[in-house]
């Protein structure tokens, strides 16, 4: 096991029948644990960081997805949000071809998130905004009801999840000595390699698949 540890977390599902919860170390490119659950939750998150405490591991940092809450589960410990999940969750509101200009030039600042630095996109962000904040703040009233409600309900999302996690996206700029990775890319990566192998073994039951997984990750 190593001494200390840049923690990149995340669940992979197989259908619907099951997922894989794994804790994979950044600097060693070791996976430091591996669980079957059902649903993914904070908590069992906090329960396997905890487990890897216990084994005397020194966690630096935290990379994992955007998850409501998780990521200030872990007092006193450096949290950065996966920059490609974020991107991800802006193109489910927007799509990849929205419809608004505002909405179009919300994903052309949300794709160069990857090559920015917080104080680029948060610039960037605000000038997006005072642009179109009328137009993200516009409101219609619903025909049966007479209630007002925001029109544009997918874009304010959208916004409002980057306006959010702005203290997360930009962790690995204030701990430059920690090489803290700024996606779960590393994790990502050997997800689907593993699922490619598993394909060539369609007849495997479940347990014998958690077997797979486990010897396959158990090797990285």
């Amino acid at each position: 096991m190593p001494p200390a540890t840049n923690l990149i977390m995340d669940t992979t599902y197989f259908g619907r029948r099951f997922g894989v919860m794994v804790l994979f170390d950044g600097i060693s490119q070791q996976v430091l644990s591996v669980d079957e659950v059902k649903y993914e939750t904070n908590l069992l998150y906090v329960d396997a960081v905890q487990k890897i405490k216990e084994k005397g591991i020194t966690i630096q940092s935290i990379t994992c997805d955007g998850r409501k809450g998780l990521m200030q589960m872990f007092p006193g410990i450096p949290v950065q949000l996966c920059q490609f999940h974020q991107v991800k969750t802006v193109n489910r509101y927007l799509t990849r071809k929205p419809k608004t200009a505002a909405a179009q030039e919300l994903r052309e600042v949300v794709l160069v998130l990857k090559s920015s630095n917080r104080l680029q996109f948060e610039d960037a962000l605000v000038g997006w905004f005072e642009k179109h904040k009328s137009f993200l703040n516009e409101r219609s009233v619903h025909a049966e009801t007479g209630k007002s409600h925001y029109t544009h309900k997918k874009l304010r999302s959208a916004y409002n999840s980057l306006k959010r996690n702005m203290d997360y996206l930009f962790t690995f700029e204030q701990f430059p000595e920690l090489g803290i990775p700024k996606t779960t890319n590393l994790l990502e990566g050997c997800f689907g390699d593993m699922k490619q192998k598993l394909r060539c073994h369609q007849g495997m039951n479940k347990e014998n698949k958690i077997r797979f997984i486990k010897d396959y990750l158990s090797k990285k």
